[in-house]
């Protein structure tokens, strides 16, 4: 696999973090976790898969790379959770430009009792899917979705997704960039799929509303 730009500099990362100390390993891979969480561009699941390499080399052990990994999301799930308590109201109070465009109050209010029906379903799989899931944490806190029930299911759909990236870096060993090429087309899939559903499902809506007018 070729490194291109931004990748390169992931790439030069990941070979400095390979000689680091075990304590620094963990705090690299929590902080990766975190970040993820709070700044979508960052690569956490290349970094994750590239954690299954080290757990093959003996670089870092399950449990430390377990622990640091699940870690760093509830952190940063926990940050974006309590965000997302306050976002309503400040969209509701604050003037800013096109708010009338951007905020629509009656479909938002839609997207969070769908939300709130389906809350489970949602957090468990937007794991699976780069696209969505820097949302999901900020939408469970507006709609107060209780913490305990939150937490738990983020951390059994982390487990499972990070379980198969990690597994899957392990299994290739030296080989791990192989399971990039998988993700990236992977997401491309999963996010052309998530556009088509949204707009289906936006023609289907206007159609109802077209006939009942």
């Amino acid at each position: 696999m070729q490194f291109t730009g931004f990748d390169s500099y992931i790439q030069i990362l990941l070979d400095w973090v390979a000689g680091l100390p075990s304590a620094l390993v963990w705090f690299f891979f929590a902080f990766s976790n975190l970040t993820e969480n709070v700044f979508p561009p960052w690569p956490g699941d290349t970094v994750t898969v590239f954690g299954g390499f080290l757990l093959a080399r003996g670089s870092i052990g399950f449990w430390e790379l377990t622990t640091s990994t699940l870690f760093g999301n509830l952190a940063g799930a926990w940050l974006m959770y309590s965000f997302g308590h306050k976002v309503l109201d400040w969209l509701k109070t604050k003037e800013f430009p096109f708010k009338s465009e951007l905020y629509d109050e009656e479909s938002i209010q839609k997207t969070l009792d769908w939300f709130s029906r389906n809350s489970v379903l949602v957090v468990i799989f937007s794991r699976f899917s780069a696209g969505i899931r820097f949302f999901v944490s900020i939408v469970a806190g507006m709609t107060e979705m209780r913490p305990a029930i939150f937490f738990s299911y983020f951390s059994i759909a982390v487990l499972l997704w990070c379980g198969i990236l990690i597994y899957g870096g392990f299994y290739l060993g030296s080989h791990w960039e192989k399971v990039l090429e998988f993700l990236s087309l992977y997401n491309r899939i999963a996010t052309t799929t998530l556009i088509l559903v949204v707009l289906g499902f936006i023609i289907y809506k206007k159609r109802i509303e077209k006939k009942k007018s």
